[in-house]
């Protein structure tokens, strides 16, 4: 019997995913064990050491894993009197065991990996680290033994997830297939005999195909709309362009090319970095009249002119903030009449100009130059846009098709006759 086996319990995650984690030391060293989700509320009082005191949540617990500051007590009083029963491992005369990999020690693996052998650009790096970070080392314990995440576990992290109603299937499927991709590393690494996440269950997602676009009638009432000519070119442009955010905030005048009526998209700006457009390559886009006209008015502005200035730039010439950006927008949505579009389920959103270029672009051009053009990596996506395809004589040419082939077996019938 293990006497001398002391512990406390501490609540880890963010507000949305809080967890009780229990941390105890005995002969063999230190360990944790997650115990379920946290239905808290802070007290407001602390510790000595300045942790918070927890209390219990308000309403009812969500589901039955989600424990209260008694339900957790009582869970680690259990655990640590069951620890106290196991043997105590022998002091001497062990045989030397490898040193135990930890999920955290296959996350850090992988990210070393898909930074230096897969090349993956920066801002993709720094987004798979906050949400390994958030949803996988926050929820699992970035000190869990490998050998302890199992199917069995990992399914049971999909479902607390799914019933917490906090985060979207689409990101917990995204967290899903980085845990695949962190343990088949580990695997690879021979650090498990085998990824649990290969046997879990599926996150499914079911795309409605549904989107907000603009008509051409509202893209131009919020044109008109617009505050100056710096934030009326860069509606002009996503909606008559279709670059993404980051495309627009790292534009330069470089990339505008009046003479052959393009606009290069050469530079995407993420997380105050600059960087490859996403899906790493370089477009042209054609530049419409109006898009044209818009940046011309531009052009002639006092300051920030030259050839790497950026376009849409802050009065001290850098890259204007994404969210002043959106701000601004919804703002001009309001002046334009269009406010109501901000009630919608889903509400319009500054991608969705994007969308609207989509949407008409595929009317006036073959699919493959949408792609091309929206910088699209797979085709599949800009398959979305397909249903603007103008059908006005669609039922026509169909009915043809059946008059021609009603002929063809009055024709056979008369031969076999």
């Amino acid at each position: 019997m293990q006497d001398k086996v002391t512990g406390h319990l501490q609540v880890k995650g963010p507000k949305h995913a809080r967890r009780w984690f229990a941390l105890w030391r005995d002969a063999a060293g230190r360990h944790q064990k997650v115990l379920g989700f946290a239905h808290v509320k802070d007290s407001g009082r602390r510790t000595a050491r300045g942790a918070v005191v927890w209390r219990a949540g308000d309403g009812p617990r969500p589901t039955p894993s989600h424990l209260t500051p008694a339900d957790a007590r009582a869970a680690f009083d259990e655990l640590l009197a069951q620890v106290r029963l196991e043997p105590p491992e022998p002091a001497d005369g062990r045989v030397p065991k490898m040193p135990v990999r930890t999920l955290g020690d296959a996350r850090d693996e992988w990210l070393r990996h898909i930074e230096f052998d897969r090349q993956r650009k920066a801002s993709t790096l720094e987004d798979y680290r906050g949400q390994s970070r958030r949803y996988l080392l926050e929820l699992f314990g970035a000190d869990t033994p490998l050998d302890e995440i199992t199917t069995e576990r990992i399914e049971e992290w999909q479902q607390e997830l799914l019933e917490a109603g906090q985060l979207s299937r689409r990101t917990i499927q995204k967290a899903q297939v980085m845990l695949h991709a962190i343990l088949k590393r580990a695997k690879k690494k021979r650090w498990v005999e085998r990824n649990a996440a290969e046997d879990a269950d599926r996150i499914t997602l079911k795309p409605s195909g549904d989107f907000n676009v603009l008509s051409a009638e509202e893209a131009e009432a919020l044109v008109r709309a617009a505050s100056d000519d710096c934030e009326a070119g860069l509606y002009r442009v996503v909606i008559g362009a279709g670059l993404r955010m980051g495309e627009l905030r790292a534009l330069q005048w470089q990339d505008v090319d009046f003479a052959r009526r393009l606009l290069h998209v050469r530079w995407a700006i993420a997380r105050h970095q600059l960087d490859r457009p996403k899906s790493s390559y370089v477009r042209s886009v054609p530049m419409a009249d109006q898009v044209a006209a818009a940046l011309d008015r531009l052009s002639p502005r006092e300051r920030f002119t030259g050839q790497e200035d950026y376009v849409f730039c802050t009065p001290l010439g850098g890259p204007q903030v994404d969210s002043r950006i959106r701000v601004r927008f919804y703002e001009t949505l309001s002046r334009a009449g269009l406010g109501h579009l901000r009630m919608k389920e889903p509400p319009l959103r500054f991608h969705d100009l994007r969308h609207t270029f989509g949407t008409l672009a595929v009317q006036v051009a073959p699919i493959s130059d949408v792609q091309a053009w929206m910088g699209h990596a797979q085709i599949q996506t800009t398959m979305i846009y397909v249903h603007y395809v103008p059908q006005h004589d669609a039922a026509d040419r169909l009915t043809r098709a059946f008059d021609a082939g009603a002929g063809v077996s009055q024709l056979n019938r008369a031969a076999a006759g």
